[in-house]
């Protein structure tokens, strides 16, 4: 109890000060520890304690001690801290921290130990991570969900903000803490995996168009800095694992159809062949779209199998197959235009067909040898991908990329020869990413002259080791170090305009540290993470559209501290974070009056972000459930200048509400009914770094359930949905910063799906 109370004082600490008062972080890189506080280095062995000064609006500065590596050590450093807190604010923090786990004194402890995630690269529940995480079931995934994109299955989880779900040639866009929001297209700052085979690139960039949201069966979500875990990360993790083949053969068919030209049908099979399983999924998709030139047509094929050579060795062959031959663009419209004609695309979209077509294939393999000594893991991928893109202008308004991506990894974890308590794994990646470029004029919609042709390469290598030590029943440290080192190499091969051909390297050295503080069925944790974040190679496209690389860009690099709580017990679990973020050179979206609809980017001085984060679940014998979660966050500018002379220090981050929440009931009785009605809130945001154009937030509420009927070995489930239940006006995308005030992309009003699914599961002879 007194650990707990010591650490509650710190909470308060931290959210009392003028700028929170959490602990200023100390950047690591290459070139050691940046001069912004003071250090050294006791002669005790154990002891590595960081000093340093942040100053107060109601205090002097105050010494406090970042980094500690023993028990008595952290406590000192809290009961120091707890000084500084009136004791009023003091006791109504103590009852908003032990309101819910008070009476969960005789809950069951192994409500959050059920729960095992991987995505920190050492299997563990979600009690003994030292960090946010969120998991989401195959239930919550595929159950009556029209699935178009990951926002249907993520959207409750927080400091997860979405949009974009029906523009499919930008993709989804995917903001997790802030990072990624500068995205016109693709997914930044967010390390994504599908059955441990990376969709993210050694420069970045992650999509989630192959992504087949009718074979997954479950999805994890760490929030946070990553680097230290997976390099070029800052934003966190999205881990989706595919569904593994059955006891019992299983053959399922799908057929849907809604409004705004609807459609989708998927095969699957799924099942064991002798001791090996296997799940193949193939589904399409059509549609027209709510507004005018946003027609959409895509294939996928996922498939998996796992091949066991005995108990302890087992082999994952995962392969994935994209055809989108068709998703256009209608691109972002001002406000008068989007208030007059919601459903109208912009003018000079419709005029050069704006829009992409993509195809993709993917090949990996995971091998795991287990034994009492340890765990070896190898991975190895090849991903081809040939992708074509119309842009709104005529210049060099059409892109193809003919891309070849490969890479392979070994981690190693320590087993029996580790003593109790203690857990040690550590391991390579190694990726490469070759991309052929070209650029031709867009004549209204017809390939034109070549202006542009570059080959551009980004090699990764990474080390990294990550470890855990339990001092004792309740306290564990988590520790972690990685290396990264990157190279972008262009060979200019367009040479009628000089030759921009170069290379830019980059590497960084990114800790972190984390404690795990159990109490009653919860968990007390904080945690410090260094990250970086590079330039991808589209980002680093020169604003005169020359060739090469922008030699101005530089990494966004950030600090990051978080504490929270989180417990549960038999159906209940409950979590609340803060965080606080430090950025250097955070990268910002822009576009030019010469090449509307295209992005380019600057760096912004420093960047500072704050956030709260909270959600809870709950579901009783009966089959009734509540989903629920809150964010808040203030995300502004500490120092942007930029290239014109414009200062925008003081001003919040563009593209991201101050709050948003989800509110979700759900109802699932044992009679083959079961539904959910949920409620989305995004509050206000700002469209541009000057923070003049403003987006009203909004509530969208939607409704969807299904029948299921069994007979024998046939299951018929019918569902349908209706999205926006209320017709609320709304934003699908804020294009950030877009010249012309074209921000504004409206999304579709109150519009209903019908499904049905049909599955045969054969008992299993063998």
């Amino acid at each position: 109890m007194k650990k707990f109370i010591v650490l509650s004082g710190f909470i308060a600490f931290s959210l009392l000060g003028s700028d929170w008062g959490i602990i200023s972080q100390c950047r690591w890189s290459g070139r050691g520890f940046q001069p912004n506080f003071k250090s050294r280095k006791k002669g005790k062995k154990g002891s590595f304690l960081l000093e340093f000064w942040r100053c107060f609006s109601y205090r002097k500065c105050l010494p406090a001690l970042a980094l500690v590596t023993t028990e008595n050590q952290v406590l000192e450093f809290m009961i120091r801290q707890m000084q500084a807190v009136p004791i009023r604010l003091l006791q109504i923090l103590m009852l908003l921290c032990l309101g819910a786990p008070g009476w969960a004194q005789e809950a069951k402890p192994d409500a959050l130990d059920e729960i095992v995630v991987t995505a920190t690269r050492m299997e563990s529940s979600v009690r003994d991570v030292a960090r946010s995480v969120s998991v989401v079931n195959k239930e919550r995934i595929q159950k009556a969900t029209q699935q178009l994109a990951l926002d249907e299955a993520l959207v409750g989880i927080p400091g997860l903000y979405m949009q974009n779900r029906y523009n499919f040639s930008g993709d989804l866009r995917i903001a997790l803490r802030g990072f990624g929001a500068r995205s016109s297209f693709g997914i930044r700052g967010i390390r994504i995996f599908v059955d441990g085979i990376p969709e993210t690139l050694p420069d970045g960039q992650s999509g989630v168009d192959s992504i087949d949201l009718g074979s997954a069966q479950r999805i994890e979500v760490l929030r946070g800095p990553a680097s230290s875990l997976y390099g070029n990360a800052s934003g966190g993790v999205i881990a989706i694992t595919s569904e593994l083949g059955e006891s019992e053969p299983l053959v399922e068919g799908k057929v849907a159809a809604g409004e705004f030209g609807f459609q989708q049908y998927g095969l699957k099979a799924a099942g064991k062949l002798g001791s090996a399983d296997y799940l193949f999924n193939i589904s399409r998709t059509e549609l027209d779209g709510y507004r005018d030139h946003a027609k959409f047509r895509g294939t996928l094929l996922n498939g998996r199998l796992g091949i066991p050579f005995n108990e302890n060795d087992h082999l994952l062959v995962a392969l994935n197959f994209t055809d989108q031959p068709l998703a256009q663009d209608p691109g972002g419209i001002n406000a008068a235009q989007a208030a007059l004609d919601p459903s109208s695309a912009r003018d000079r979209n419709i005029q050069f067909d704006a829009g992409e077509t993509v195809e993709q294939q993917r090949l990996g393999f995971v091998y795991e040898s287990k034994r009492s000594s340890g765990t070896l893991t190898l991975r190895n991928h090849y991903v081809w991908r040939d992708f074509a893109n119309r842009l709104p202008f005529a210049s060099g308004g059409s892109v193809d990329l003919d891309r070849f991506f490969f890479g392979l990894g070994a981690q190693y974890s320590l087993g029996d020869s580790l003593p109790d308590g203690a857990g040690l794994a550590f391991g390579i990646d190694y990726d490469r990413q070759d991309d052929d470029r070209q650029r031709f004029d867009n004549n209204d919609g017809v390939l034109g002259s070549q202006t542009f042709d570059q080959n551009e390469q980004v090699v990764s290598t990474g080390i990294y080791v990550q470890g855990e030590y339990q001092l004792n029943d309740a306290w564990t440290v988590q520790a972690g170090l990685r290396y990264d080192e990157l190279t972008y190499d262009i060979n200019d091969r367009f040479l009628s305009d000089g030759d921009d051909s170069g290379t830019l390297d980059f590497n960084e050295l990114s800790p972190s540290l984390g404690v795990n503080v159990k109490f009653a069925a919860g968990v007390l944790f904080a945690s410090y993470s260094s990250s970086f974040e590079t330039p991808t190679t589209t980002e680093l496209a020169n604003p005169d559209a020359s060739g090469g690389f922008n030699p101005s860009l530089r990494p966004q690099m950030a600090d990051s501290f978080e504490i929270g709580y989180k417990g549960g017990r038999e159906n209940l679990f409950y979590e609340v974070s803060l965080f606080q973020i430090d950025l250097e050179d955070e990268l910002i979206p822009f576009e030019l009056a010469a090449f509307p609809g295209r992005t380019f980017y600057s760096n912004a001085g420093r960047s500072d972000r704050k956030g709260l984060e909270t959600a809870v679940s709950w579901k009783n014998g009966s089959g009734f459930g509540v989903n629920a979660s809150f964010t808040w966050s203030d995300f502004k500018f500490e120092s942007f200048i930029d290239d014109n002379g414009n200062d925008f220090s003081g001003n919040h981050l563009p593209g991201l509400p101050k709050q948003f929440a989800y509110l979700g009931f759900s109802y699932a009785p044992d009679n083959g009914f079961s539904g959910v009605l949920e409620t989305v809130y995004s509050g206000d945001l700002y469209a541009n770094n000057a923070n003049s154009a403003n987006v009203s937030s909004y509530a969208v509420t939607n409704l969807r359930f299904n029948i299921d009927i069994r007979s024998r070995k046939w299951l018929f489930r019918s569902y349908a949905g209706i999205n926006n239940l209320f017709d609320e006006s709304y934003n699908n995308n804020i294009r950030i910063n877009a010249f012309g005030s074209r921000y504004f992309e409206p999304a579709p009003g109150r519009h209903i799906y019908v499904g049905l699914v049909v599955s045969y599961a054969r008992p299993n002879t063998r």
